[in-house]
Parts: C-alpha cells; structure tokens; sequence
C-alpha cells in the first residue's frame, strides 16, 4: 500500500490561489484555467507538496505553468488583493451553500438531459459518472485463491 504523507504545511488557507482562479478563469479561456487548477492542485498535493498558498511559491507555481507570460503572471499574483476576486470567491462559496454542500469534495452535475444533482465524497464517482450516462467499470472485489474472507 502506498503511503501518503500529508504535506506539513496542511491545513493550508487557500485564499490566494481560489481568489487567483476566479481572476483566472474569468480572464482566460476554459482549457487554460482547467490547467492551472490541475497544475496548482498537483503541486500542492504530489511530492515535493508547494505550499502555494505563500505568495512567493504560488508565483513561481504560476510562472512555471508556461500558461501565462510575464505580465500575466504579474496580473493573477496581484489580482487576489483586489476586492473582485474576494467578492467573486465569496459568491462561489455562498451558491454552493446554498445548494447543500457541506465539505469536500463537492460537485454539482448537470447531466444531458438538464438535471441537476449534487454529489458529496470522493467515494461518489461512480454515481457521478452513472448520473451522466458515462460508461465506467464498477469496483469488484477480486477472488483470491483459496477460501475468501470478508
């Protein structure tokens, strides 16, 4: 079994890199801002763990995306210190309050035919993906030789 460590600056404040994604994702195209949060949330959570919740480390996190040039990266570390983006992250928090969510992960699905439903856990995938009609393999305990204890 692998072992996880958690990295030593948990729990993290993240105000700066959600306000930063806010500024990101109304600024930048979709596929961009679905990098830079996969790229901020790897580095924050793959070895070496970045703590890019300290602003020193979240512009070099920034910058290393090859995402934005110079006057970019300048623009998202500066942008979380302005009232928008603190406002824009105080509204996101506030919808999905007031849709239920209660922790993390917390997704809200729309699924093809327009419905929407939440989903609470990272043990909900499959319900997730049976919701929006994606094929998948369910989990399945394997026989081992011999006879099988639960």
């Amino acid at each position: 079994m692998t072992q996880v460590n958690v990295p030593d600056f948990f729990p993290p404040l993240t105000l700066l890199p959600q306000r930063a994604l806010c500024y990101i994702k109304a600024k930048f195209p979709a596929e961009v801002f679905e990098k830079a949060y996969l790229a901020l949330f790897n580095a924050m959570w793959i070895p070496p763990n970045v703590n890019v919740t300290v602003p020193d480390e979240f512009r070099s996190t920034i910058a290393e995306m090859n995402l934005f040039n110079d006057k970019e990266v300048d623009e998202i570390v500066h942008a979380p210190s302005e009232k928008e983006w603190k406002d824009c992250l105080l509204a996101n928090t506030q919808k999905v309050l007031d849709q239920g969510a209660f922790g993390a992960p917390w997704f809200w699905v729309k699924n093809a035919e327009g419905n929407e439903e939440p989903f609470f856990g990272s043990d909900r995938f499959h319900f997730m993906w049976a919701y929006l009609g994606i094929p998948f393999d369910d989990i399945k305990i394997v026989a081992k030789e011999g006879k099988a204890k639960l």
